[in-house]
C-alpha cells in the first residue's frame, strides 16, 4: 500500500500577521531553532503563534523571543514555557550580517513565518525597518485601488 503523498496539517505554517503591515521587510534568512521534543509536537498540531516575535543577537548568538508555542497537552512532567527565548541556529556570517544591519542600519529582526522543511523546523527571519502611521495609511490606499480595479474587470466580463 502506498503512503500518503502529502498531508496538509503535518505541513502547516504559521505566519506573523503584524509583519508585513508593520515593517518594511529587507534581507530574509532560514533559521533553524532548538526545541524540545513537547515544543516540536505542539507545533505540529498547529499551536504556535509569531504575532510578537522578534530576534536578538546576545554574544554571537541569535534568540527568539515572544514567540508562543503551547504546552503539548500529552507531555506529562516535561513541558515547556510558552514563551521562553529559542536559540535560532544561522551561520556565523549570516549572525555577522545581522549584526552590522541592525547596528549601522538601525533594523530590527522580525519573525514572518514557522514552518516544517521536511523533519525540521524553521524560522524565517528578516531584517526590518517600522513603517511610519503614514506609510500604512499607503498601504491601505493602494489595496482598496487594487479591490476596486478587480471588481470593475470582474463586474465588466
Amino acid at each position: 500500500m502506498a503512503a500518503k503523498a502529502h498531508d496538509s496539517a503535518r505541513y502547516s505554517e504559521m505566519r506573523n500577521p503584524k509583519a508585513l503591515r508593520d515593517y518594511f521587510v529587507h534581507d530574509k534568512f532560514e533559521a533553524g531553532v532548538k526545541l524540545t521534543g513537547s515544543e516540536v509536537k505542539s507545533i505540529r498540531s498547529g499551536k504556535a503563534q509569531l504575532s510578537d516575535a522578534f530576534a536578538r543577537i546576545d554574544r554571537g548568538e541569535v534568540w527568539l523571543h515572544g514567540a508562543y508555542i503551547e504546552e503539548y497537552s500529552h507531555a506529562g512532567t516535561s513541558q515547556h514555557a510558552p514563551r521562553r527565548p529559542r536559540k535560532l541556529l544561522l551561520r556565523a556570517s549570516e549572525i555577522r550580517k545581522l549584526a552590522t544591519e541592525v547596528e549601522t542600519a538601525g533594523r530590527q529582526i522580525v519573525a514572518l513565518r514557522m514552518y516544517f522543511k521536511e523533519a525540521l523546523v524553521k524560522v524565517e527571519i528578516a531584517t526590518a525597518t517600522a513603517k511610519k502611521q503614514f506609510d500604512k495609511r499607503e498601504d491601505v490606499k493602494k489595496r482598496e485601488q487594487n479591490l476596486e480595479a478587480r471588481r470593475a474587470l470582474h463586474t465588466r466580463r
